[in-house]
């Protein structure tokens, strides 16, 4: 009965170790993938838009809150990148942008803000025209906008007549 136990312990033990290894081996594989495809945007001659996030979710908010959210980007590229014109899906998104060069290395932000006094669910996109090439970059922001909870209104109190 010891030697069975013993055995199953010692080959727990190795079945452990062995996916540990793995394990690391993965992690070590994934970090040189990344680190690789970094590389391979930062050597893109011109000017290279990379952003924390393409989408920003608002969650559900309520009626009237903040309506102000970010886009923060990095200019990943060799030359200044030049943001011709921020444009949103409707007149409830208004987005906001440098009017000046992003250099090489600089971090920015597009600020956009939707009309939160809509209420309903939301998905809306900002394209923008910039000097990277043809192809123009779309953002998008969603969430739902809910009515704020009614306030329980306290009856008046009767007059008497007597």
């Amino acid at each position: 009965m010891k030697k069975i136990l013993h055995t199953l312990i010692l080959l727990l033990v190795v079945s452990a170790f062995s996916y540990a290894q793995t394990a690391k081996k993965e992690a070590k594989e994934t970090k040189k993938q990344v680190d690789t495809e970094v590389q391979e945007i930062q050597n893109v001659n011109g000017p290279q838009m990379v952003f924390e996030e393409l989408v920003v979710d608002y969650g559900e908010v309520d009626k009237g809150s903040d309506p102000l959210r970010k886009f923060h980007f990095t200019n990943l590229g060799t030359e200044p990148l030049v943001i011709k014109q921020a444009k949103g899906s409707c007149g409830c998104t208004v987005p906001d942008y440098p009017k000046e060069p992003i250099m090489p290395g600089e971090s920015s932000a597009i600020d956009v803000r939707y009309d939160t006094n809509r209420v309903g669910p939301f998905t809306k996109t900002i394209t923008l025209t910039t000097n990277m090439g043809e192809e123009k970059v779309v953002l998008t922001i969603k969430g739902k906008v809910n009515m704020p909870p009614k306030e329980e209104s306290v009856p008046a109190k009767e007059k008497s007549i007597f």
